[in-house]
């Protein structure tokens, strides 16, 4: 067979590759073209591997899609699916290489209309949250020791086993009373917000269990209902929430006052245990025998210091007669001892009694004394005061204008008074004062001549 030039030539150029290279750029391709993404089918061709891993493949009514679920993904899931079953998986589409199958590698699954279902619940959850239904302030603490418990599940349910048994063995005796009501199908929820509503209205226990198994996100939405939500919120009675297993939430477990994983845990946290409390009791007991008996003790030891502390009547009338005539012998030493110090100063005070002309005399001689030393001080005062106005009388003198003319100086002054210190400021023809020690002259400048 003849091929063209230009394929031969085309040919010699692209690169031959391997089946595994192939379906390695095909895969990368794959995967980076493609995101990730959730698929809706059925389930067959199921099988779970030793290894843990599942294989199965998702088909509709027109084709169908090699999956596989790897052991790290698949230990979250809640449930392991069957063939038939229809299930939504997230997944990320890929090329299976040893067999060049195209598969998709799944992340996560869940039964189909979960998804709906689930933004049905976030939307609800989030109106009673805007309203306040879910605010932790309102929720109320269970009592301690309950007098009746109330439950609101269906006779039929196992959970129900379960609480009764709990309840049994935690506290055997304690009243249990029973609001019936369907846990799952149509109308439910009705049901059971009825049923809390009767609990409340009844008022006949101290707290209200509202319990079911585990189930699917179906079988446990009559709990995700608003009237059940609602009935929850307003009950006088507080309200523990037991619904399915511990990674369930329904929207009764956020208006709930308290949220239990599993209806057997409900049971534990509104029930206490019997044998705690008589042991409580027990220890109490013990605790009160001890202080009652170091009470007792105490009180004999008081009572005992009391008794010593007693004395007789007659014993008392002699220690105050005793003591009486100590007193009575004080006083007598004391009035002697006074009477004794009273003599002894009135025998001084009559010592330096002095007569009217001696006290004349006395004061005669100080008032002679005092004449002296004012004289002497007289004199004494009057000698400095001459020295005084003689200093003074010299300095004058030396400091009197008069003496200093008297030594043949004189005052030039002008015709206004003013004294002539400097021959500048006179005129030719001026008239001029002079004074001399003896008289003033009058003169008139002929000339002015500048030092």
């Amino acid at each position: 067979m003849d091929f063209p030039d230009d394929l031969s030539d085309s040919a010699s150029v692209l690169p031959v590759l391997t089946v595994s290279e192939l379906n390695r750029m095909a895969r990368r391709a794959l995967e980076s073209s493609l995101p990730l993404l959730w698929v809706e089918g059925e389930v067959s061709n199921f099988t779970r591997a030793v290894s843990g891993h599942w294989y199965f493949s998702l088909k509709d009514a027109g084709s169908q899609v090699r999956c596989v679920m790897f052991r790290g993904r698949n230990q979250f899931s809640d449930f392991t699916p069957a063939n038939g079953d229809h299930v939504e998986i997230r997944a990320l589409p890929s090329l299976y290489e040893a067999r060049g199958e195209f598969q998709l590698g799944a992340e996560a699954i869940r039964r189909a209309g979960a998804g709906r279902l689930y933004e049905a619940f976030l939307k609800l959850k989030a109106k009673l949250e805007t309203e306040g239904l879910f605010d932790p302030i309102k929720k109320r603490a269970l009592p301690r020791l309950p007098r009746c418990i109330g439950i609101v599940t269906s006779p039929r349910a196992a959970a129900l086993h379960d609480v009764l048994t709990t309840l049994a063995r935690r506290m055997p005796g304690l009243p249990v009373i029973i609001y019936p009501a369907p846990v799952q199908g149509t109308g439910a929820g009705a049901q059971i917000a009825a049923a809390i509503h009767t609990a409340g209205r009844h008022a006949e226990c101290d707290v209200l269990l509202v319990c079911r198994g585990g189930g699917s996100l179906e079988d446990l939405w009559a709990f995700n209902s608003e009237a059940v939500a609602r009935a929850i919120a307003a009950s006088p009675i507080p309200v523990v929430s037991g619904v399915g297993h511990e990674t369930d939430f329904t929207l009764a477990d956020f208006a709930a006052d308290l949220r239990a994983p599993t209806p057997t845990a409900a049971a534990e946290f509104a029930s206490p245990v019997r044998q705690e409390l008589l042991q409580q009791l027990d220890h109490l007991a013990r605790q009160f025998r001890h202080h009652h008996a170091r009470r007792q003790h105490s009180e004999m030891q008081r009572l005992d210091y009391l008794a010593r502390r007693l004395v007789h009547p007659a014993e008392q009338l002699r220690r105050r007669y005793t003591n009486l005539h100590q007193l009575a012998q004080r006083l007598h030493h004391a009035s002697n001892t006074r009477l004794t110090h009273e003599h002894l100063l009135l025998a001084r005070l009559n010592q330096r009694l002095v007569t009217p002309r001696h006290v004349i005399q006395r004061e005669q001689q100080r008032l002679d004394a005092l004449n002296l030393r004012s004289r002497n001080a007289a004199r004494s005062r009057f000698g400095q005061y001459q020295l005084n106005l003689a200093r003074l009388a010299s300095s004058l003198t030396h400091l009197n204008p008069d003496g200093v003319l008297a030594r043949g100086y004189s005052i030039v002054q002008r015709a206004n008074g003013a004294v002539v210190e400097d021959a500048a400021i006179l005129d030719t023809g001026e008239k001029i004062g002079i004074r001399l020690h003896r008289g003033q002259v009058q003169a008139m400048v002929e000339s002015v001549s500048k030092d």
